[in-house]
């Protein structure tokens, strides 16, 4: 029997707390046109102070639970994509599992930052193929207001807070995982990078006077890195699957910034911009968990038909980046 992996449900949760550009106008030396016309940014949401990246994950997690007709003790094996774990250890899938009531799932941290989701869903996908699991729980959640300098109108004004989820089994219908190619160039770590907090630089009262524990950015780099690394991957990715361009009918970018999204949408001369999905106006960055948001959302907003094809593509710290190659399958 040939298992194809597919995503079954999808979940997402966006705390309630918004931080507009007028907010961050009060905080630092910005503006609103500044903001919208480097990003396309125009609000955010952050978490609150008894809200942890756990929690969010847990609530988008049981939202794809349930959108793929499954209960927690179905699931065999929990997922997590962060890059600001509740703690060092234990993993927060650990502590996802808890809340869930997952009992009969194994449980696994994934730091590959903003290319988390694809990351995990890659192993999923291996898992399911392979027949070592039934249905795999995928959660990307990230609590990045906890690491975001709100003196540093550089970085503060890019990332939010938020978490999506999907199941991803080899029954039922859904989005069939066709490819997925991923990457890395660790010769590039110290372009996006929090230099605190690890054995290297532990906290101190020098590293926190130094804002050592705070997200950190060479923006320029990055962006030439992002482009062309996603790009490549996308290529990859639509080669393996033995398709054309013109075959894919979405793509869902990390919703790092509009000059990003818009420079990637370039790439693609045959697909209108109305089909590269964008959530970055409404959320910002928020790492690990943008791709997986966007997706659900756009699987609630769109009737997708049997056969489409969507590509997720994503970037992040590390270097990491990635992309994976949908059809939806009835």
């Amino acid at each position: 029997m040939i298992r194809v992996a597919r995503i079954r449900g999808t979940g997402a949760y966006l705390p309630e707390r918004v931080l507009t550009n007028q907010d961050l106008e009060q905080m630092v030396d910005t503006s609103d046109e500044w903001i919208v016309t480097r990003t396309g940014m125009k609000e955010r949401r952050l978490a609150g102070p008894d809200e942890f990246t756990s929690g969010m994950g847990a609530k988008a997690a049981q939202r794809a639970i349930e959108d793929a007709g499954l209960v927690a003790d179905d699931i065999d094996f929990i997922l997590v994509a962060t890059l600001t774990p509740d703690y060092l250890f234990p993993s927060t899938a650990c502590l996802i599992q808890q809340l869930l009531g997952a009992k009969k799932a194994a449980s696994l941290d994934i730091q590959a930052a903003c290319t988390g989701y694809l990351y995990a869903l890659s192993l999923a996908k291996s898992f399911i193929e392979s027949g070592a699991y039934r249905h795999i729980l995928v959660v990307a959640a990230e609590k990045l207001s906890s690491i975001t300098n709100y003196k540093d109108r550089s970085t503060c004004v890019l990332f939010g807070d938020g978490a999506s989820a999907c199941v991803v089994s080899s029954e039922g219908e859904g989005l069939a995982i066709q490819s997925v190619r991923l990457g890395s160039d660790g010769e590039q770590a110290e372009l996006l990078i929090q230099p605190a907090g690890g054995c290297r630089l532990p906290a101190s009262a020098e590293t926190v006077a130094n804002d050592q524990h705070f997200i950190r950015m060479a923006g320029n780099e990055v962006f030439k890195h992002a482009v062309r690394r996603m790009e490549s991957a996308c290529k990859e990715c639509i080669d393996a699957a033995q398709i054309d361009e013109l075959d894919i009918s979405w793509v869902v970018p990390h919703q790092a910034n509009i000059r990003i999204i818009d420079a990637i949408a370039k790439r693609f001369k045959h697909l209108p911009s109305e089909r590269v999905y964008k959530t970055v106006q409404k959320y910002g960055n928020t790492s690990a968990s943008s791709v997986g948001i966007a997706l659900h959302e756009l699987r609630k907003e769109q009737s997708l038909q049997e056969g489409e094809k969507i590509l997720l593509t994503a970037f992040g710290a590390g270097l990491t980046w990635g992309a994976a190659l949908l059809q939806a399958q009835r």
